[in-house]
């Protein structure tokens, strides 16, 4: 019926899994997603070699690490944007339950490695950081409550959702990590939003939010620190943002050249938080533009490619990915120019961890997957249609 009604594009029968993936994919976006990580590894090269001499490692250490968690997080990328949306689904919603119980454990059995907020798991060798894994899950369950509502006689999906972030939202404010908290709440409302939300209620959880934040001003020390930072005045020299200010003053348009740098030898998160830095220093602005670029191209043209899907949890879950992937980037790179206050948010496929890379290239992986050309009737073919009829 559905056949009858929409119609549907040719497909060739037959032809092999491989060849089809590339054919279907996004081939602009994934290139955008290889050369940050190509940039990555160019950065890690400067911005690792100092912290691995502080730490008494040979100079390369935290390069190879990160070429071993890049390179499996590219090779998760690539295996999930070859997932159909319905495999996309079920991994998400058995991701999400998996995550949600790691973060439940995590103020019994996690670590806080001393920078004041318990989200990681340490297994000596490694660690773990779960809610960047909820991340990815938590939009593909939310996608899919919010596509149920829109069935005939299909259950409130709407608020299923809405209880399922606030909860999240919670627990990640209490480790505390409200960075990763307040990236949770936008991709829910950039979700919410294109499901067909009242710009009333949009508003209303906003003004919510600007409640949770004053509460947690007065009751959080880490928050309030954080905040009392980015509200100073005076930028001390001495902390991250300072020396971070300081490395993309002396960059300019051009940079002061590759190996050139300081920044990397003062920050202790140079290779993860804020490499931002060590690329506008080296580098100039050209480079930082490019990075810009990048991640703009990703986030538009998935945009672009899930304003012609018909079904509804394509276009939900996809934004929502999208919608996360480019604001994480954004927070990373305003913080470092003090746009906002510090979060501890890596920059996706440029900053150094394993949790990030393969959270990341799960998070893409799926956004490629939904944003791959497929035998249907576009929604601009459906409405004109409906308009001749």
């Amino acid at each position: 019926m559905t056949d009858m009604v929409f119609g549907t594009a040719p497909s060739r029968v037959g032809e092999p899994v491989l060849p089809r993936w590339w054919r279907t994919i996004d081939k602009w976006a994934l290139s955008c997603v290889l050369i940050l990580f190509g940039i990555g590894m160019l950065l890690g090269l400067a911005a690792s070699v100092p912290l691995a001499e502080k730490n008494g490692l040979e100079p390369f250490y935290y390069v190879k690490r990160q070429a071993f968690f890049g390179g499996s997080g590219i090779i998760t990328m690539l295996l999930c944007s070859m997932m159909s949306p319905r495999q996309v689904r079920r991994m998400g919603v058995l991701a999400f339950f998996l995550c949600f119980a790691a973060i439940l454990a995590l103020p019994f059995v996690g670590t806080d490695f001393g920078k004041g907020a318990i989200r990681w798991f340490s297994f000596g060798f490694a660690s773990v950081q779960p809610s960047e894994f909820l991340k990815p899950a938590f939009i593909i369950i939310a996608g899919w409550f919010m596509a149920a509502a829109h069935e005939v006689a299909g259950p409130p999906g709407r608020l299923y959702s809405f209880i399922l972030m606030a909860i999240i939202v919670v627990l990640l404010a209490l480790q505390p990590d409200f960075g990763q908290a307040s990236l949770v709440l936008f991709s829910w409302m950039v979700m919410y939003f294109v499901a067909g939300a009242p710009i009333t209620l949009l508003a209303v959880v906003g003004g919510l939010t600007a409640v949770g934040g004053v509460t947690a001003y007065n009751f959080s020390d880490h928050f309030a620190r954080r905040i009392n930072g980015f509200l100073s005045p005076e930028i001390d020299p001495r902390t991250q943002i300072g020396y971070a200010t300081n490395a993309i003053q002396e960059g300019g348009f051009f940079g002061v050249g590759v190996g050139e740098g300081t920044v990397k030898w003062s920050l202790p998160d140079a290779h993860t938080d804020f490499i931002i830095a060590v690329a506008a220093e080296e580098y100039g602005l050209i480079l930082v533009l490019i990075i810009i670029a990048l991640y703009a191209t990703v986030v538009m043209r998935s945009m672009l490619r899930l304003m012609r899907e018909r079904d509804p949890f394509t276009r939900l879950a996809g934004c929502g990915l999208a919608a996360a992937f480019g604001v994480q980037a954004f927070i990373n790179m305003a913080v470092a120019v003090r746009l906002l206050p510090s979060k501890g948010m890596t920059l996706p496929f440029v900053s150094y961890g394993g949790s990030s890379m393969i959270a990341s290239g799960i998070a893409v992986g799926m956004l490629l997957a939904l944003t791959r050309s497929r035998p249907q009737g576009q929604i601009s073919d459906i409405l004109a249609r409906h308009n001749r009829g």
